[in-house]
């Protein structure tokens, strides 16, 4: 039995969401994308999943309510998701805000590209990383 791999991913920006979903899934079909609009909404989805198994989490650095760096914080601190995959993105590439990601506890930052095929090239990249083993 094939294990559901899915994405829980948070941006407050409607189209930022749209283009990163149509990535992940150009990059695997059968993956499962959930979306939030902050991290408050992210952490809620996450908590009420049944199966974290195969899943890696995608979040915006800046967000409304709760940002990603105060989610990412908030997964950390729960035993039973502190080991889940997370990559933190940001549209600035500032040395600071990466060291604050990885200080939280992403295991990633990634800068968002300008161009649609930089960020197909992210998902495949994500989604080989965090979701390759089967």
């Amino acid at each position: 039995m094939e294990v559901s791999q899915t994405v829980h991913l948070a941006d407050d920006d409607e189209d930022d969401r749209m283009l990163i979903r149509d990535a992940l899934e150009e990059a695997n079909p059968d993956l499962k994308v959930v979306e939030a609009e902050d991290g408050r909404e992210l952490v809620e989805n996450i908590r009420n999943s049944d199966d974290l198994s195969d899943t890696v989490v995608l979040v915006d650095m800046n967000m409304p309510r709760m940002n990603g760096i105060e989610a990412l914080k908030e997964i950390r601190s729960e035993p039973e998701l502190s080991e889940l995959p997370t990559v933190m993105m940001s549209t600035s590439s500032n040395p600071d805000l990466r060291k604050k990601a990885l200080a939280a506890g992403a295991n990633e930052f990634i800068v968002k590209p300008n161009t649609f095929s930089a960020l197909l090239d992210i998902a495949r990249s994500i989604v080989n990383r965090f979701l390759g083993r089967k």
